[in-house]
Parts: C-alpha cells; structure tokens; sequence
C-alpha cells in the first residue's frame, strides 16, 4: 500500500439507509432469499464506495452493509449461533449466542466481499474483524453456552484459528488494511470496568495474546486494532478514561496500526502518544462520529496538530472515532457521515500543505 501524509480512512461501518436496514431484516428474519439479499446488496455497495470516494477518502470500506453488527458477522462465517434477546445499553435487542460447537460453513466470507468491493473502487480497500475476545464478551452465555463451551475462554481458543483463516484469505485477496475491532479492550482504560476484575491485568493479557496468535507471521497486510470506549451514537460512549491504563497492553500487540479515538473529550489528552512504541502507526480518531455537529476542516486539523506534538507526521492516519452505524439499527443520517467525512478530507489537504 503506498503511503502518502496524511492518509484517510473510515473505521468500518456506514450509516444504512433505511431500505438496507429493511434488507438486513429480511434476511436475518428469513423474509427475503438470499439470491435477493445478495442482489440487491450488490446494487447498494457501489454507492457507499463512491460516496467514500467523492468525499476524499483514501482507504475505504463497503460501510459493513452486509452486516447485522460487527460482532455478529461471526455467524455468517460459522454454524453454532442462535439468535437470543439481550439486554444492550437499556433496551432488547437480537443478539447472536453461542449454543453449539461453531464450524466453518463460509470461510472466506469477508475476502469475497472485499474482492466485490475492489471490482467498484480504484482506492485500497479494508475489512473489519472482530477480536477474538471480544467476541467471546458478546456471544457467550453462562446459561445458553455451558454446554458447548463450559467457559467463555473455552469459546474464545475455538475462535482463533477461525479469525485466522479469515485474515490469511483477506491478505491473499490484497486488501490493505486488515482491522481488528475490540472496543472491549479499550473499556479497561475506564475504572469502573477493571475493578470488575480480579485481574484486570491479566485479563488484558489474554486478550493480546489471543489476537497476537491470530496474526502470528501473517504478512503481506497491513494489520490494525480499533479501540473505542463503545459507540452509543447519539447517546454518546460507554467507557471512560485516558489510554494509560492499557499502555503496557498495547505496546504487547504486534499489529502495525493502532486506531484510537480522540474527538470525544473522554479519550484524554493526546500526549499519551509519545509513550507509545514508535513501530506502530497512529490512526487519529480527529472526526466526531456520534453527535450531529459536523466537525469543520479546521477543527479536525487542529486535533491532528495536537497529535502531531508527539507523533512524526509521517505516523499519523486520519479517521472518525468509531464507525458510524455498529448496529443496523444506528440512526445516523448518512449525509451527516459524507460531510463528516469530506471535512476528514479537507482538513487533511490542509495538513498536508502544512507538513509536506
């Protein structure tokens, strides 16, 4: 992937236009074949690469149209999973539950949906995943996965070779950045969450070492993690704290580019970067991807100047805090995320003039 100053991205997800939404029921509630699901989302994708492309963005996604969630895409690629009702953030929701053992039934489910998304777009391309831990934070039951999987850590050693095999297709397809999301990691920075733990510590160790085993010696890709405080779109974040806590954790993981928020003013202040190893490359998240406030170019430049006290330039990759649409339920308008993501764009045309 060739690297410019400066280079633009989005974490993941776009906002879906209602008729997606309606599309993504369909197919979860067995409403709509999957011959009309895949059609009619081939027909969708292009647009959300475009728009992508029409505001500025140099690496870009498929805006995770396909998917219910960035967690449940597990069980797209794997049998084992029910649909269960959960309490999330105050209200029910569908949510997908490990009952039996999972199995492969898709592999390479995300690297042909990358291959799709190349055939529409001339920019590099990445592809989202989640952690290993994560999923075993989400998906895991006491009650309804016990007998498959007596703990959680039982369920989340099943996944490894899993991700794996889903990484080594996404390299061999020649995406460009192959993202890690694990927003439960980056809880730890908030208190109230360790002491949830009788070994904060050393649970944050497991979890970089699960995702440390799933890229081991996989090359030929750009390797990043998202870490977010959980992204409640309008309602704001879950998590609270600077990134100090987890340091230690993070300089363990052997990705190349750590994502990281900084628009929200609970992420802490910005030179919490300078303790970081230089090896990775720092994506900024400078563009406010919950409120309605549309950030100006100017007010995203001004974050990435800040960073900038602490990082090489040369380090330093733009994107919003978090996706704009985790769920398909998120009600993001998706104009409000192109002209989000055209101000990304402008502000870095003018960093760019700036540090060049």
């Amino acid at each position: 992937m060739e690297r410019g100053l400066f280079p633009t991205t989005v974490v993941g997800s776009m906002p879906r236009p209602q008729y997606v939404r309606d599309l993504i029921e369909s197919q979860v509630e067995g409403g709509g074949s999957s011959g009309d699901f895949r059609r009619m989302m081939d027909s969708a994708i292009p647009y959300v690469a475009q728009m992508q492309e029409l505001a500025g963005i140099d690496i870009i996604s498929d805006g995770e149209w396909r998917r219910k969630s960035y967690v449940g895409v597990i069980a797209d690629i794997c049998s084992g999973f029910d649909l269960s009702i959960k309490e999330v953030l105050g209200q029910r929701q569908t949510w997908h539950v490990v009952t039996s053992k999972i199995e492969v039934v898709n592999p390479g489910l995300l690297a042909r949906e990358a291959r799709f998304l190349k055939l529409h777009t001339g920019r590099n391309v990445k592809v989202a995943l989640p952690s290993p831990y994560l999923l075993g934070e989400r998906m895991w039951d006491p009650d309804l996965s016990s007998a498959a999987y007596p703990t959680r850590r039982d369920f989340t050693e099943a996944l490894v070779p899993v991700l794996r095999q889903e990484l080594e297709a996404l390299r061999d397809e020649g995406v460009a950045i192959a993202q890690f999301d694990d927003p439960h990691l980056c809880l730890f920075v908030d208190p109230k969450v360790r002491a949830g733990y009788d070994d904060p510590q050393a649970e944050l160790a497991y979890c970089v070492d699960l995702l440390n085993r799933v890229v081991k010696g996989v090359d030929g890709v750009r390797l990043a993690i998202h870490l977010c405080r959980r992204n409640k779109g309008r309602a704001g974040w879950v998590g609270e704290g600077g990134y100090e806590p987890i340091l230690p954790a993070l300089a363990n993981l052997k990705v190349d580019v750590l994502m990281l928020e900084f628009a929200i003013p609970a992420a802490g202040d910005f030179a919490v970067l300078r303790d970081l190893p230089e090896r990775f490359d720092i994506g900024l998240g400078c563009v406010d991807c919950r409120s309605s406030h549309i950030d100006t170019p100017d007010e995203i430049a001004d974050r990435v100047r800040r960073a900038a006290q602490y990082v090489a330039p040369e380090r330093i990759l733009l994107h919003p805090d978090c996706g704009f649409a985790p769920g398909s339920a998120a009600d993001i308008p998706l104009d409000e995320a192109y002209l989000k993501l055209r101000n990304e764009f402008l502000a870095a045309e003018m960093l760019r003039e700036e540090f060049r």
